[in-house]
């Protein structure tokens, strides 16, 4: 249904002041704080109107009214979206994609750090879903570097320029020589082989304290391989679910939420099923798993070289800022592509 000038001012006003101020919204708020020209009385009648077409909700007698989803979707819709972020945040957002474009960084550690910073810009929940494993990917070298004298670090150059990096600590001291034999037998065996937990078997130096090493690196490399051969998922913000407790309603709970957050395979199939090609958002009642249904979600994909390579999207009550949601996904969604790019 398509509303008319007046009635869809009106309902842009209850959405913005409810969103602003969690309360249900009056005619006279209406009336006082939007130059509409119209009485309270004017504004209380096509509110009427708006609750009658399923717009809005009088959540108690003598009170206000708040948007229902569909309020919300008519709003989404329709309203004239913000073109970018505010100042400030889009110079925090920018600080943040320059430093990773200027040094080489792990792209399980970019992903991880992604998902904080939506968080913070867009004040909810963050979820960020990263590239899956290619068939075509594989080693392109293997190194070990002695940090301390008990720990050396294993890292692995893949054919895309990835680094995976794996920790290992020893139970006694090794010298230089004998870490670089172990990092030989590596680099000789895996190099050129699939990224996979796959891997060819090592062949013995006769060293035994780098034979044992090259064995605990290649088991680490391994263990490795095999938690990336899915599309990753990374949650930032996850304590603002407990923080918005309260703008939930019966079906969602902050402990239901983190819970299904810790279903990495449905997350992901979820964000999977709402990818269309510019941002989406499902309201409510819109989405398909029941502890959502109090939720929304906006999602956007990023782009790598013209591909879709994954997802970054924010989720959080119905009661949520559109605007700045839709413009922070869109924002960092764009940067995240153009450095992995």
């Amino acid at each position: 249904m398509e509303l008319d000038e007046r009635k869809a001012a009106i309902l842009q006003a209850i959405v913005e002041e409810h969103v602003a101020t969690a309360q249900p919204v009056g005619s006279q708020t209406i009336a006082r704080s939007r130059k509409l020209g119209v009485s309270s009385a004017t504004v209380r009648n096509e509110m009427t109107v708006l609750e009658r077409e399923g717009y809005i909700v009088q959540p108690h007698t003598s009170a206000g009214r708040v948007p229902t989803d569909r309020g919300y979707r008519y709003f989404v819709d329709h309203v004239e979206r913000s073109p970018a972020l505010p100042p400030a945040q889009r110079k925090v957002v920018n600080d943040f994609f320059n430093v990773f474009a200027s040094a080489h960084r792990v792209l399980d550690d970019m992903l991880h750090e992604t998902s904080q910073l939506l968080a913070r810009v867009s004040t909810h929940t963050a979820v960020v879903v990263g590239p899956g494993v290619p068939e075509t990917l594989s080693l392109r070298s293997v190194q070990l570097v002695g940090l301390q004298p008990t720990m050396v670090l294993a890292l692995v150059v893949l054919s895309n320029g990835n680094v995976e990096k794996c920790m290992l600590h020893l139970a006694a001291e090794l010298d230089d020589a004998t870490i670089a034999t172990a990092a030989a037998v590596l680099d000789t065996k895996l190099r050129g082989q699939r990224w996979s937990p796959q891997l060819p078997a090592l062949d013995a130096t006769g060293v035994l304290a780098a034979d044992t090493l090259a064995a605990d690196a290649w088991e680490a490399i391994r263990s490795r391989a095999s938690h990336q051969t899915g599309e990753p998922l990374y949650v930032g913000g996850v304590s603002r679910l407990a923080a918005e407790q309260e703008a939930f309603g019966a079906n969602s709970s902050a402990a239901q939420l983190l819970e299904l957050l810790e279903h990495q395979v449905e997350v992901v199939s979820l964000v999977r099923d709402l990818l269309e090609p510019g941002p989406t958002v499902r309201i409510g009642s819109e989405n398909p798993i029941h502890e959502l249904q109090d939720c929304s979600i906006v999602v956007a994909p990023f782009t790598v070289d013209g591909e879709i390579a994954g997802t970054v999207g924010v989720l959080g009550p119905t009661r949520m800022d559109y605007r700045q949601a839709l413009a922070a996904v869109e924002a960092i969604s764009r940067q995240l592509g153009d450095v992995l790019s």
